[in-house]
């Protein structure tokens, strides 16, 4: 069986801490495609180039502050495409998060989560979009969050009173774009998709931060984390489906796993994730959901858009 981006090229943001950038970009080189990667920390892109080298690909490092608007940021499709050729495959990963109230911002550090949170992906998208026109052929997929649903109230729960709230503003822009360009290129022979994990990510920053154990509120709050290997699964999916179909997903990533039983693989597609295949998730996804509601947050996994379908595995469940 051939590997799903052999011959493929592509750009990937966000891809230094060792989190859900890395993961995607060391599981497409995995496929076969070359992978530029991006971010500030050139030692963290020096890591990821060396993950991405051990699964036999080529990668290429591009340190660039994608907050600046005249930085690098603005050559990273040029660099990538003199380096290895045309990119089909366009990840936004790269994210700003900080958590405060309202009146606690400022005009800077507001602007500052927009570049990178909203105009470097939209201006990135501009530039692979002609190419990919031209050729016919292209995938683009940006990382958003949960935060961007709308929370029920009044009154208002915890999860809506988190501090979440810009992040949340810039990840509802992104959410929006995704399906803007879905629409505009629907035909074309390029998907638009967005990707939020299902609840939270089991990286070292967070599993250190302790943040989710203290939002559960519990000690092991093991079912609310699930591994990189689900959301870069989850990406690729996304990355190589027919974009006739699999195109204008506003995807969460285990709800999209069962949705299309697709087995799980680690990062360098050589195994199976033990208790994360789609026949597995199920009661995880339950539970989380649970959580939401009882703690203020969307019935997000019950949301049944198009952008957003219930699987009808987990509707049969109750789920």
């Amino acid at each position: 069986m051939g590997r799903s981006l052999e011959g493929k090229v592509a750009l990937v943001t966000g891809a230094s801490e060792g989190g859900t950038g890395r993961a995607i970009a060391v599981r497409f080189a995995a496929e076969g495609a070359r992978v530029a990667v991006t971010a500030r920390n050139r030692a963290g892109l020096e890591e990821t180039r060396a993950a991405i080298e051990a699964v036999g690909s080529e990668g290429l490092v591009l340190p660039a502050d994608l907050s600046d608007p005249e930085g690098a940021r603005t050559e990273l499709v040029a660099a990538t495409e003199a380096a290895f050729g045309p990119i089909d495959v366009l990840v936004n990963n790269a994210r700003a998060a900080d958590f405060k109230p309202v009146e606690a911002w400022t005009l800077e550090e507001l602007d500052l989560q927009q570049q990178v949170n909203v105009w470097a992906p939209w201006l990135l998208m501009g530039q692979v979009l002609p190419g990919m026109h031209e050729r016919g052929r292209g995938w683009i997929l940006n990382l958003t969050s949960s935060a961007a649903e709308l929370p029920p109230g009044p009154p208002y729960g915890m999860l809506a009173k988190a501090g979440y709230g810009t992040y949340g503003v810039t990840k509802a822009a992104i959410n929006r774009l995704t399906l803007i360009a879905a629409a505009e290129n629907e035909g074309r022979g390029v998907a638009v998709n967005a990707l939020t994990p299902q609840a939270a990510i089991s990286t070292e920053v967070i599993m250190a931060s302790g943040a989710v154990e203290a939002l559960a509120g519990e000690g092991d709050s093991s079912w609310m984390f699930e591994p990189v290997d689900t959301m870069a699964e989850a990406a690729l999916a996304l990355c190589t489906g027919d974009p006739a179909v699999l195109t204008g997903r506003i995807a969460y990533s285990l709800q999209l796993l069962v949705e299309l039983d697709r087995p799980v693989h680690d990062v360098r597609g050589e195994a199976l994730v033990t208790g994360f295949q789609p026949a597995d998730l199920p009661p995880q996804i339950r539970r989380q959901s649970d959580f939401h509601l009882t703690s203020g947050g969307p019935d997000m996994f019950h949301l049944d858009r198009p952008s957003t379908p219930t699987p009808d595995a987990l509707r049969d469940e109750g789920a």
